[in-house]
């Protein structure tokens, strides 16, 4: 049976970013806009959350004790928990970028505030899924690191992420080298940011990390504006991160600028599809069902 329209229309409203954003706080946000995007879908395996039921393995320290059979318990004196379809032992790593373009946005959600939820929102997921989640927050340094923990830590994680504040520049190179210090095992890595940098660093930075095993995904999110600007007579803009301004004409920033802009995504695209990386471009507009349904996908395909 179909799910009713007016709960299907109440799923769309909730996947809205200026929605989520006037919520009470960043868990109640994730939680909205994770069960927004299931809202319509038939119940499948593809999407992780499937409970059918799969196979009995011995508890082991650290599993979560609701998942116990008790019952087993009862007859052998042995503790064993059941497993799902869906459930795995990977991990989720994000990387947020917290530089000061982040901070940037003409609409009611900023840059950052959209990757909070984004973030948020797939960390809530993936424990829902039985996966280990950890984060890094960067801008030119290392400013928030947390290994990957179990659903009993995820109020702290989402804690950390609705804390994060735009600041200084942007380096790719420190939390990706940092990374692959601290994380060996194959998992999932989530990097948000506008990437404003060089494609060609960026991707010298993700590629040890698809050598390794790891899978990653790149989500870009960019404002409307930055990809079409309103201007209408000369103007002075001001590098948020540098402090350097350039004046510009609107002839500049109707044609050059976009043409500029469009260059430097496809070479992100391109350069991601050569190592293997998946790249999802967001406007701080869209719903947040293309993202999450993207993240559904790539990773049912590392399963």
């Amino acid at each position: 049976m179909s799910t009713p329209v007016p709960s299907q229309r109440e799923g769309v409203r909730l996947l809205q970013p200026e929605v989520l954003a006037g919520l009470a706080n960043l868990e109640l946000i994730a939680r909205a806009a994770v069960e927004g995007s299931l809202i319509g879908l038939h119940r499948s395996p593809l999407f992780g959350f499937s409970q059918e039921f799969a196979e009995y393995r011995s508890y082991a320290e650290g599993d979560d004790p609701r998942f116990i059979d008790w019952n087993v318990y009862a007859r052998s004196d042995r503790t064993y928990i059941k497993r799902f379809l869906g459930e795995t032992n990977s991990h989720l790593m994000l990387l947020i970028d917290s530089s000061a373009s982040m901070g940037y946005g003409t609409t009611p959600v900023t840059k950052l505030r959209y990757a909070q939820i984004l973030a948020a929102s797939l960390a809530y997921i993936a424990s829902r899924q039985h996966d280990a989640v950890g984060m890094m927050v960067f801008d030119e340094e290392v400013r928030s690191y947390r290994p990957p923990s179990g659903r009993n830590k995820l109020h702290g994680l989402l804690h950390t992420i609705d804390a994060i504040t735009p600041s200084r520049k942007t380096d790719m190179e420190k939390p990706f080298s940092r990374f692959r210090e601290h994380i060996s095992k194959r998992g999932m890595v989530a990097v948000i940011s506008d990437f404003y940098c060089d494609p060609k660093a960026l991707i010298e930075g993700v590629k040890p990390l698809a050598f390794q095993g790891q899978d990653v995904i790149l989500f870009q999110i960019l404002d409307p504006r930055e990809l079409r600007p309103d201007l209408n007579e000369a103007a002075v803009l001001e590098d948020m991160e540098t402090g350097q301004t350039v004046e510009v004409s609107p002839a500049f920033m109707q044609k050059d600028y976009p043409e500029r802009m469009q260059a430097h995504i496809r070479s992100l695209q391109e350069a991601a599809a050569g190592i293997g990386a998946d790249h999802v471009l967001l406007e701080t507009t869209a719903p947040l069902d293309v993202p999450l349904r993207n993240y559904f996908l790539f990773r049912q395909r590392r399963r």
